[in-house]
């Protein structure tokens, strides 16, 4: 038996909702507002309507089996419970996998964003055939989905991956998670853009730095060859090399796939990254680490959400695909 599930990518701003056919393909998709301060039962509502429009579309009158949903953390996957995201406070201590459940009479596991998109890469991106990999995601913060042999790694309490709150630089910029010299301050969207702006007036990059433009504009200005904008951005390259290699270190993982929107930098990224590895890391361990760019991009995160929605449908063949 072959089915089709639905991946649901529930952010600060935006629901975007999929339609993944049995082989695996998004054949339909939907976005809409999240409006999380209309509470729970309005999003709820508003998710089932979206599936029921998109389920229209199934062949032969057959029905989504399973949905999958990610959200920004923190989130109790277990209990499939949003704990307190501070991106999505309408939705603090919210069941949410609960009430989806009973509303749409389907399984839905939840799962971290960044969890979820590792896992859609491993299965279905630049992750296939790996025993091992860990996805960095380098957008308006920083994170890392650890999978290993196969697993997600979770740590104790579920919060493995806060990667971007790692200290790099102990007297570096103060963060806005109130440590210094995080790696988020080195390469996320807006700190590339507060680096940019404070670089044009001679300054050190600091939080109350007014950036007026944005990070992806600083990466087209990198690709036009703008020298200040390429200085950000090989910069950046250079902290996620040693960000890496500290990875790999710890870790024992030598394949490193990076996504998000600061990733479209690609090679004036990843470039630096490469060279600073073996700088940070023992030869031994350096010489094997890849760093390679998404293959799914914005997919990953709808995909891993139906590779999630499949390992909650009983014992079949549909699981494994």
């Amino acid at each position: 038996m072959t089915v089709y599930v639905a991946g649901i990518d529930l952010g600060g701003t935006k629901i975007e909702v999929g339609l993944i056919a049995p082989d695996n393909r998004i054949v339909a998709r939907r976005r809409f507002p999240t409006e999380d301060h209309l509470g729970p039962a309005s999003v709820v509502e508003r998710i089932a309507a979206c599936l029921d429009e998109l389920q229209t579309q199934l062949p032969g009158g057959e029905r989504v089996a399973a949905v999958g949903v990610c959200t920004p953390g923190p989130v109790d996957h277990a209990s499939g419970t949003l704990i307190d995201p501070p991106n999505i406070p309408g939705l603090h201590h919210t069941p949410l996998a609960a009430l989806l459940s009973d509303r749409l009479g389907v399984p839905v596991p939840i799962d971290h964003d960044a969890k979820a998109t590792g896992l859609g890469e491993y299965h279905y991106g630049a992750g296939r055939g790996e025993r091992s990999m860990v996805y960095v995601i380098v957008g308006t913060g920083v994170g890392i989905a650890i999978v290993a042999d196969g697993q997600i790694y979770r740590g104790l309490h579920n919060s493995a991956g806060e990667f971007g709150h790692s200290t790099m630089d102990r007297f570096g910029a103060v963060c806005s998670c109130g440590s210094r010299g995080c790696v988020e301050t080195f390469m996320s969207g807006p700190w590339l853009a507060r680096r940019y702006a404070a670089a044009q007036r001679g300054e050190p990059p600091t939080l109350e730095t007014v950036a007026t433009l944005g990070g992806q504009e600083i990466a087209a200005l990198a690709h036009q060859g703008d020298p200040l904008a390429l200085r950000v951005i090989t910069e950046a390259g250079e902290a996620l090399g040693a960000a890496v290699a500290t990875l790999a270190m710890t870790l024992d993982i030598d394949y490193f796939v990076i996504g998000g929107s600061v990733a479209h930098c690609g090679d004036l990224l990843f470039a630096p990254a490469r060279r600073t590895v073996p700088h940070y890391s023992f030869k031994s361990v350096g010489e094997r680490v890849r760093i390679v760019g998404s293959q799914l991009d914005t997919d990953g995160a709808l995909l891993g959400c139906a590779w999630l929605a499949r390992q909650a449908l009983p014992m079949t063949k549909d699981r494994n695909l």
